[in-house]
């Protein structure tokens, strides 16, 4: 990059993106103090100074059969944005995760001379090794959060770097379980369960009624339990609150706090993604429970596209099963509701899950944000 970046350009779709693209423009900012930032972000990285032309909700869309149905807007809405970059002239793209949107900007983009950065490497560890090589065709450099990422990219000539996760330098390595219930007005000796059912209304819509029907029959074992459900936005409030169940006098919603509540919670229940990975950092056992749309399930298991032994971060990290996985027609009240009473009830094993975190959470702490930045100034110029 030239010794003064004036234009920075990104692009960050969802809550997870909002987060990384909002640290890694505090951190650009202290190497380049007068850039400019602009593109697509959340509240976060208007906050961290983006001016953004559109907002990340509009590319949160998840799974095959989803993005098929939001195809027209989602191609409309990406010619314009990488015409407008263009003519805005940036030193350089970043595209923040958004893989299906942002690799073609990226493409189009370094095709016309622009330097291309990806943060959050694709999972093709998961899906496909293959793709890797053709998001080097998008990205001139590529940032990962974990660190059996880069060998596989570098297997396809693709420059990539391990950054660390941010989430990892954020969350302290002993999180405060007592100060988190008192900050949020809870009872220190009440059991919890932290319920997140994701930060996407279709997943809200899909997980939220079978997860609050596994909570309703822990709290029949459990009398005292309480349930805690943070909500990202309003939006996600408002479909949690028109769930049947959740206005339940155990059942409390919160704006936001979905950190808090997972330190809080004795266990979390979950659908897999980012908040996995957090819950883990939390140091809270936790049961993956997940469905995605009965096309893109099929479309899935008919292609093998799926090449990864675990769907959750502490589980592929790891390398072996430390938290349950409640999959597509595994994803019943019934058996969620027994793999959290396994938590609940078995001291010994809760005990021996914080260790091989704490050994996870050590390995992902890396000054991620920074790390990151100074990977996008070393950005080589263009020959």
């Amino acid at each position: 990059m030239p010794a003064i970046a004036r234009r920075v350009a990104l692009c960050a779709g969802e809550t997870s993106g909002d987060q990384l693209g909002a640290g890694l423009i505090e951190e650009l900012r202290k190497r380049f103090p007068h850039a400019e930032f602009a593109g697509i972000g959340g509240d976060r990285m208007r906050a961290a100074g983006l001016d953004a032309w559109f907002d990340a909700n509009e590319l949160a869309v998840m799974g095959l059969a989803e993005v098929l149905a939001h195809l027209p807007r989602l191609l409309k809405l990406r010619k314009a944005f990488r015409r407008r970059v263009l003519d805005w002239r940036p030193d350089v793209f970043i595209g923040i995760d958004a893989p299906d949107f942002n690799l073609g900007v990226e493409r189009w983009l370094k095709r016309r001379g622009v330097r291309t950065v990806h943060y959050v490497g694709p999972s093709v560890w998961a899906w496909r090794e293959s793709r890797a090589a053709k998001i080097g065709a998008s990205a001139d450099r590529v940032l990962c959060l974990f660190p059996m990422e880069p060998p596989i990219y570098a297997r396809h000539g693709v420059d990539a770097v391990f950054v660390g996760h941010p989430l990892a330098d954020a969350i302290p390595l002993q999180p405060d379980r007592g100060s988190a219930r008192t900050a949020l007005g809870e009872p220190l000796a009440a059991p919890i369960l932290a319920l997140l059912p994701g930060s996407r209304l279709g997943e809200i819509e899909r997980m939220l009624p079978v997860f609050i029907d596994a909570a309703a029959r822990l709290q029949r074992d459990i009398p005292q339990l309480r349930v805690l459900v943070p909500a990202a936005n309003a939006q996600c409030r408002s479909a949690i609150e028109r769930t049947p169940g959740t206005a339940a006098s155990h059942v409390r919603i919160l704006d936001g706090e979905a950190q808090r509540t997972m330190i809080a919670g004795d266990c979390v229940l979950l659908a897999s993604g980012t908040a996995a990975l957090e819950a883990m950092l939390c140091k809270r056992p936790m049961v993956i429970g997940h469905r995605i749309s009965g096309l893109t399930y099929a479309i899935v298991k008919a292609f093998g596209l799926l090449k990864s032994a675990h769907v959750s971060l502490p589980n592929i990290l790891a390398g072996e099963t430390l938290v349950p996985e409640l999959l597509q027609d595994d994803c019943t009240a019934a058996s969620l509701h027994a793999a959290l009473l396994h938590w609940f009830r078995d001291a010994q094993a809760v005990a021996a899950l914080q260790p091989k975190f704490l050994a996870l959470h050590e390995t992902l702490r890396r000054d991620a944000s920074a790390r990151a930045a100074d990977a996008v100034a070393a950005l080589p110029r263009r020959a």
